[in-house]
């Protein structure tokens, strides 16, 4: 049996991965297991445990990176959120094909664990048409709006370091270009 493909999806802060992210574990072709993360930050209403994420506190993080039991950790406006390493290797060694989405700065230490991890990175059409949708979404916070601009634009400077740019002026279109990319890839390992 093949081990499964690790998928890393990355981008700009609010250009659109959840979409992506979305079509790309509902297309039955590419058979896609989602890696949760595990974060410090409060759990929402509408979300689940298990399901969203892994909803800890600061101490269980604390100990999950001393443990190196994590792939990669980050911090953002003051909350942690790692990619447990234990999921995404069983996933991989029973065959499974593992989405991850992270941060861009999470890249490297996957790629340090997982050399074949196949990587996109989302960016935006335009940095003015970035401004404009982070601008709506945090309408009611100018702090936070800047925040994630700022984070954004640090972000695309990283872009050359991943495998596939993927631009994102039509969702549909990125999640085709991506699948593309993965079946082109899953076919690559079967031949071997």
């Amino acid at each position: 049996m093949h081990k499964g493909i690790v998928v890393i999806l990355s981008g700009a802060s609010s250009v659109g991965k959840g979409a992506i992210r979305k079509a790309l574990l509902e297309d039955p072709d590419l058979d896609l297991f989602y890696s949760i993360s595990m974060t410090t930050r409060p759990k929402r209403d509408d979300e689940v445990d298990g399901k969203d994420y892994y909803f800890v506190d600061h101490s269980e993080f604390a100990q999950a990176v001393k443990d190196k039991s994590l792939l990669e950790y980050t911090e953002f406006n003051g909350y942690y959120y790692g990619t447990p390493k234990e999921q995404v290797n069983f996933l991989r060694s029973v065959g499974k094909n593992v989405l991850i989405e992270v941060e861009a700065q999470g890249v490297g230490p996957i790629k340090l664990n997982i050399p074949d991890a196949v990587a996109f990175f989302v960016m935006p059409t335009s940095l003015e048409e970035l401004e404009k949708q982070i601008n709506t979404l945090y309408n009611d916070d100018k702090a936070s709006a800047q925040r994630r601009l700022n984070k954004a634009k640090m972000d695309m400077e990283i872009a050359p370091l991943f495998n596939n740019i993927v631009y994102n002026d039509d969702p549909e279109k990125a999640h085709m270009t991506i699948k593309e990319i993965i079946l082109k890839e899953m076919a690559n390992r079967k031949e071997v």
